[in-house]
């Protein structure tokens, strides 16, 4: 039997080449940048960094799933120039996978290292952008992770109810081009891995749904923010699999919770 396949590439990589988009400084206990990244930035912006930055969190999108249904990723790919496998952090669950993503530390050393939802004490990307004087927000589900760990700093947090009004008020917030840093998590692919398993009808539609979104959004970018060069990601904490009796999970060391990829384009501004 053919030993388990991992990505090569850590999580741990994102946040520090985020911070090098904006030219700034990481977040103090941030692991390296990945190259391909700050390539991706250097070669395709106008002026080698950017000034906009959107990363998109869908919840529980693993890669196995680009593999099998990629012809539904169309709308998703015709935005990015960089299909990036990445390998998240155990446990796969996500405070500590998106508490990786946004410090770029194991989780060792952010400190959330189970299923649990504390504020992030250590440095973060959040707190990166706002010593460069620079706006962040998030736009999120009400109690999700994403609404919770990273509070407590001197930005601003919608928090809807569901999905589709922290979908709204992401296109809202494109549309007044006030932020330079701005996050919108998802989390309905997730919900439904655990109510459906990974492939169930819903579940299927929740992707097709996340892909959508983000299709939206961009387009909202290329016309509200083209004064501007704007990194967008496209970007999953962990995978999932399915456990049996029509219902999925993650958490576990395999590749289908491991393997994530995550989606980069560069909207150069409009010169």
């Amino acid at each position: 039997m053919n030993d388990p396949v991992y990505n090569s590439i850590s999580l741990t990589g994102v946040a520090a080449s985020l911070a090098a988009a904006f030219g700034m400084a990481p977040p103090k206990q941030a692991e390296p940048p990945i190259p391909l990244i700050d390539r991706l930035v250097k070669n395709l912006s106008s002026g080698g960094t950017v000034d906009r930055i959107l990363m998109y969190n869908p919840d529980a999108v693993a890669m196995w799933l680009f593999q099998k249904y990629t012809d539904r990723y169309a709308p998703l790919l015709r935005h990015v120039q960089l299909t990036l496998p990445l390998r998240t952090v155990m446990p796969s669950v996500t405070p500590v996978c998106f508490g990786t993503m946004y410090t770029g530390a194991f989780p060792e050393t952010h400190g959330i290292r189970e299923y649990a939802r504390p504020v992030i004490r250590i440095d973060t990307l959040f707190d990166a952008v706002l010593r460069a004087g620079k706006k962040a927000a998030i736009v999120a589900v009400a109690d999700s992770s994403m609404s919770i760990i990273f509070r407590e700093r001197e930005m601003d947090y919608f928090i809807y109810d569901t999905n589709e009004e922290v979908n709204r008020k992401a296109l809202e917030l494109i549309g007044q081009d006030t932020y330079d840093f701005l996050v919108v998590y998802n989390d309905d692919y997730d919900t439904n891995v655990h109510l459906h398993a990974p492939e169930g009808a819903e579940t299927l539609d929740a992707l097709r749904a996340d892909i959508a979104e983000f299709d939206i959004l961009a387009n909202a970018v290329r016309e509200s923010w083209k004064c501007h060069d704007t990194l967008i990601g496209f970007a999953p904490d962990h995978g999932c699999h399915e456990i049996g009796d029509g219902l999925g999970n993650h958490g576990t060391d395999m590749p289908e919770d491991l393997n994530i990829l995550h989606f980069y384009g560069i909207l150069p501004k409009n010169e």
